[in-house]
């Protein structure tokens, strides 16, 4: 074992005794604790003043340092790095702090990174197979859905999400469907949507994050294969999130479709999922989300029917580091159920800034 770890847990164990009596600020705390590795200003060892093989994270990097939220990262204190799939050199200190001492040390931690503009990790909120989030992502999304009933539609969509700073976030989805039509089966690219989505404002006293953005749908697919639409689509939207007491929380993204082409009508529509997160294997295991959403949407035309659709759902991470995600879930007519058929759907989830999609397992 590395000399460097050697001191991190030393200390760690000496820490409770070094102020006597008086109780610990969170700067001393983190000090005693951490700073023989991750540095006095907790901005890592440079590499040659360590003998780590892997060099700790730099905490004032707000890129890096607002992503997760604390209940990951007091996982990793309190069990090492290996719980969330990263390595070894990361130490276990479950018996060196007590979960107050740990929680004021990563109070220290936070004050690092003082640009306040990063949304904190907490509000990445489990994504609904439907509802977009109001957190900018770095991740990639494969997702599938297959119509039940006599039309044999099946859709894979490619998406892209890329953050851009603090608050913006740039996406590009790409859907490849198969389906039936009077003519025999038809494959092909469907409609490409580009989009920009921005963090206006977030507070997580409150627990509140809000989002805007836009996306346009390009006119890619086919529509004489039933393919696209068959124009272009200019889609603003806004998108809300909560987090709940008892680790629940609320989603809702409401948006408007207006089509470039004279002949199709706009759309207005809403989408909402509540939820709640548990944990197996105690505290720090696998992470399942149960979520229900419920869809909206009508043409804004005098006298128009509104589709209304519900979507049970859960999400399961499937590795350790929890930046491989899965979600299954089946969409149900609520309204007009004559012609319009249940759906399965399904999506892989990839967390591509936490790692490799091989990492972490």
């Amino acid at each position: 074992m590395h000399k460097n770890i050697l001191i991190c847990i030393i200390l760690a164990l000496l820490s409770p005794l070094v102020g006597g009596a008086e109780e610990l600020s969170n700067g001393d705390l983190f000090q005693g604790a951490c700073a023989g590795c991750h540095g006095a200003d907790g901005a890592g060892r440079a590499q040659e003043d360590s003998a780590l093989e892997v060099l700790p994270p730099d905490f004032s990097d707000c890129e890096f340092a607002s992503r997760e939220p604390d209940a990951d990262w007091y996982a990793i204190i309190h069990d090492g790095g290996p719980v969330r799939g990263f390595d070894r050199t990361m130490p276990a200190f479950g018996d060196a702090l007590s979960r107050e001492e740990a929680y004021k040390i990563l109070a220290h931690v936070r004050t690092l990174c003082v640009d306040e503009r990063w949304p904190r990790g907490e509000f990445n909120l489990p994504r609904p197979l439907f509802t977009e989030k109001a957190f900018p992502e770095d991740e990639t999304v494969f997702t599938a859905s297959k119509d039940t009933g006599d039309s044999n539609t099946f859709e894979l969509e490619f998406l892209y999400e890329k953050r851009l700073g603090p608050v913006g976030m740039f996406e590009v989805s790409v859907p490849l469907a198969t389906t039936d039509t009077l003519s025999g089966s038809q494959s092909g690219i469907g409609d490409i949507a580009v989009g920009y989505k921005h963090t206006i404002y977030h507070d997580l006293d409150r627990g509140n994050i809000l989002s805007v953005g836009a996306e346009v749908i390009l006119p890619t697919g086919d529509e004489n294969k039933s393919l696209g639409k068959g124009t272009a689509v200019l889609e603003p939207f806004i998108v809300f999130g909560k987090i709940l007491p008892a680790n629940m929380f609320f989603q809702a993204h409401a948006f408007a479709e207006f089509p470039v082409k004279d002949g199709f009508d706009d759309e207005l529509g809403v989408r909402m999922a509540l939820g709640k997160t548990w944990t197996s294997g105690g505290e720090f295991g696998r992470a399942w989300s149960p979520m229900l959403e419920v869809l909206a949407i009508r043409d804004l035309t005098s006298g128009a029917d509104t589709k209304v659709d519900l979507v049970p759902q859960f999400q399961v991470s499937l590795n350790t580091r929890q930046h491989i995600l899965f979600n299954i879930g089946a969409r149900l007519p609520v309204t007009q159920t004559a012609d319009r058929d249940a759906q399965i759907v399904a999506y892989v989830l990839w967390d591509w800034f936490d790692g490799g999609f091989f990492d972490g397992w």
